[in-house]
């Protein structure tokens, strides 16, 4: 080993160089080390920062998906409420809910939802004023296709109910319209059969007059008069006499029979008046008759009936039909107390209905 290398050898000097230099070296070598303890640190210090950071951003994320799904099941619950229960309100509820949704498919989704509840209310208040119309106007067929035809437009499930209710109540109705027709056929029927009757009287009646006035006239026409007046002449002869002929004379006049005939004024009947002289003379007296004269009967116009239906709130008449039959009436009546006007009133007010005779 070479004695320089050995520091025991070294002089003075050479010890504080030494040392020194040894200072230096152990100082670089510990600069060293603490800088690198330092930079690990930062890195760990660093790193634990980036972590920190990471798991802030899933927690947010997490959150921020858990809110996600808050909002789409509020938005859900409020448009099955309003499925069910189509009010404006409900509807504005769910429409203000689906604003907070972010997922763009499942906003666009409910958007299209809250359109088809919006369509089928339409179409429910629809039906509902086609099948009030016709129920008001129950004979016209027009309005009763128009109420079949809004009808048929209900297909959604959440209107089967409306659907039912809405059918039963346009054949209940259109019911009550085919009795009132046919009542109103019959008694048209009726009136025919009984004026084609009456008609047949009357002919027959007239036929009877003339008949009876034709004989009146035939009698008078006829000579009931009685010769009185014989002439007998002729001779007798008695041995060488003679007998003088003699007359007897008379005069008879035949009766005279004057027949005035009948007249028909509307459904009267006038009777007929007759005047009979009947002038005898002969002999010493005279004779004669006179025939009173007799007037017919002459009948009015029979009264026809008038129905006046009525419908009344809280004690007024507010409704007021003048009809033709009872059947007629009650048709009227049962459409308008069958009226979506008359149902609304109804729960605050008093509805009465009747019927009067004109």
């Amino acid at each position: 080993m070479n004695k320089n290398l050995n520091p025991l050898n070294w002089t003075k000097k050479q010890q504080i160089i030494g040392g020194a230099v040894a200072i230096v070296l152990i100082g670089g070598a510990t600069t060293g080390i603490v800088n690198h303890a330092n930079h690990q640190a930062k890195e760990r210090k660093i790193e634990a920062l980036k972590n920190k950071k990471i798991k802030l951003c899933n927690a947010r994320a997490k959150k921020a998906r858990k809110l996600e799904k808050s909002n789409e099941a509020d938005s859900k619950k409020l448009l099955d409420i309003a499925e069910k229960t189509p009010t404006d309100k409900n509807i504005k509820l769910a429409e203000d809910s689906i604003l907070k949704v972010k997922n763009a498919e499942v906003k666009k989704a409910f958007d299209n939802q809250v359109v088809g509840i919006k369509n089928r209310v339409k179409l429910e208040n629809e039906a509902k004023t086609a099948v009030s119309n016709y129920q008001k106007d129950a004979m016209n067929q027009d309005k009763y296709k128009t109420a079949q035809q809004a009808i048929s437009m209900l297909t959604s499930s959440y209107s089967k109910g409306l659907k039912d209710s809405l059918t039963k109540q346009l054949a209940t109705s259109k019911k009550q319209a085919d009795d009132a027709t046919k009542a109103q056929q019959a008694k048209s029927e009726s009136d025919s059969k009984a004026k084609a009757t009456n008609t047949n009287k009357e002919q027959s009646a007239s036929t009877g007059n003339a008949t009876n006035n034709n004989a009146n006239v035939n009698a008078g026409n006829d000579s009931q008069s009685t010769v009185n007046n014989d002439v007998a002449s002729g001779s007798n002869s008695y041995g060488g006499g003679s007998q003088n002929n003699y007359s007897q004379g008379g005069s008879n006049t035949s009766q005279n029979n004057t027949n005035s005939g009948s007249s028909n004024q509307g459904q009267g009947n006038s009777g007929q008046n007759n005047s009979n002289s009947n002038t005898n003379t002969g002999g010493n007296g005279s004779n004669s008759n006179n025939n009173g004269s007799n007037g017919g009967n002459s009948s009015q116009p029979s009264h026809v009936t008038k129905y006046l239906a009525w419908v009344s709130v809280d004690g007024v008449r507010t409704y007021t039909q003048l009809c033709n039959s009872v059947a007629e009436a009650n048709s009227w009546t049962y459409g308008i107390l069958h009226s979506q006007e008359i149902i609304n009133l109804s729960f605050d007010h008093t509805i009465g209905n009747g019927l009067d005779n004109v």
